[in-house]
């Protein structure tokens, strides 16, 4: 597994942790302090907001887990494909698309678009 790999899936994980002081360590040691986040629903900074929003997203979307799709990295650069849907459906309601950017091997930025969304 690349270090790609490795920090996308510590990125999903994030995003599947129920208990909010876990949830919170994991963005802590993954995100800079100061981390830029932009998709086409937030445009935020910070790990207290990050935190706010991965919050929301588990209230919003309860029983549903996110999952990783394919990574691909170079420099301090990473894509990769996420999906969110019901443990064991085949198929996903929402797909989406990340580009991180590193620092120091850990997110200083964040860019998402949604590929796919619920009509």
């Amino acid at each position: 597994m690349s270090e790609y790999d490795t920090i996308a899936q510590r990125y999903i994980d994030t995003w599947n942790e129920k208990d909010a002081g876990k949830r919170r360590a994991l963005i802590d040691e993954l995100y800079v302090t100061d981390v830029e986040f932009t998709d086409p629903l937030v445009d935020l900074r910070g790990t207290e907001a990050v935190d706010a929003m991965v919050a929301g997203a588990q209230e919003q979307f309860a029983g549903l887990e996110f999952g990783l799709g394919p990574v691909d990295g170079h420099h301090d650069i990473a894509r990769f494909t996420w999906t969110l849907g019901a443990p064991g459906a085949t198929e996903p309601l929402v797909i989406g698309f990340d580009v991180i950017t590193l620092e120091d091997g850990r997110i200083g930025r964040v860019q998402g678009f949604l590929d796919k969304v619920p009509a």
